[in-house]
């Protein structure tokens, strides 16, 4: 991926966030004022929950800001990790949003509560198009990146839950049957668990430096050992500086060291093709001692 492109991709990701958090924070207050006047506790909290929402997408604007300061004598790679540290805390969110879902909807199974069907339908249908939209603009990026993946989840959640509601207004409208709001959020709450686990999953594997799912270990072997003058490849480590950059230190087996520059440069631009782009390469010749170097 080229200078310029990274740079045109992360000025889109933090327009997306702009405007996410902008769009969010407006119907937060409107919902929050809907909530009050119409004596909704639904409404309330999803307000709550989707000021929790504007927090998670702020701390991933803060981690992609940070990640992008200089290296230090402390900090030698810099701040980049922070990316892989919030995406995982943002998954934790979704988890906790999760179980507050469904305490409030087995609550509401055991006690159901009278809802103003149409003025709950109301409101609910503008946060389907709200977060619908505010979903939409992560859709692009988030495969390239965790915090992104997250932001986008966060919001497809949301949509989730307020096509829920707008359900169980409507039912509740024709019907009077309130306990539907309760079986629809316990539904909702298993496809958001279901969508985030596996966000969940990759955070922590990134977190303990596990090799990123973007890349094929094997597939990487294969590469190095197919360009001339590769002999051998050992010592080979592949973990994530961030959610987007990627890491690899090896030691390269060759027959001499005529055309060392010319062999090393071959595997970076392979490595970089296929989304590695900080390699430390280390030479050995085929003579050495393969005991000592566990190869």
């Amino acid at each position: 991926m080229s200078h310029s492109h990274k740079h045109s991709t992360l000025t889109e990701v933090n327009k997306a966030f702009f405007w996410a958090i902008s769009i969010n924070i407006i119907f937060v207050i409107i919902e929050f004022v809907s909530g009050f006047i119409f004596n909704s506790v639904g409404l309330i909290s999803d307000a709550g929950h989707n000021l929790g929402d504007i927090t998670s997408l702020a701390l991933s604007v803060f981690a992609l800001k940070i990640s992008h300061l200089r290296p230090n004598k402390t900090y030698t790679y810099g701040y980049k990790k922070t990316t892989v540290l919030i995406s995982l805390f943002n998954a934790i969110i979704l988890l906790v949003t999760v179980g507050f879902i469904l305490t409030e909807s087995i609550h509401k199974l055991t006690e159901p509560k009278f809802v103003k069907g149409l003025s709950v339908v109301i409101v609910a249908a503008i946060g389907v198009i709200v977060n619908g939209f505010t979903a939409w603009l992560f859709v692009k990026h988030k495969k390239q990146d965790l915090n992104v993946k997250s932001a986008y989840l966060h919001m497809a959640a949301d949509t989730l839950v307020s096509i829920g509601v707008v359900l169980s207004g409507i039912v509740i409208m024709f019907t009077d049957w309130f306990i539907i709001d309760a079986i629809i959020g316990i539904v909702i709450a298993l496809v958001i668990l279901y969508s985030t686990w596996n966000l969940l999953i990759e955070s922590i594997k990134l977190s303990l430096d596990a090799v990123p799912t973007s890349v094929n270990r094997e597939e990487i072997e294969k590469i190095l050992l197919n360009i001339a003058g590769v002999k051998d490849i050992h010592h080979i480590h592949i973990w994530a500086l961030s959610t987007n950059e990627v890491a690899l230190t090896s030691h390269i087996v060759v027959d001499n060291y005529d055309n060392i520059e010319k062999i090393k440069h071959k595997i970076k631009h392979e490595l970089a093709h296929h989304g590695i782009e900080h390699a430390t390469l280390e030479f050995e010749i085929n003579s050495m001692d393969c005991e000592e170097n566990h190869c």
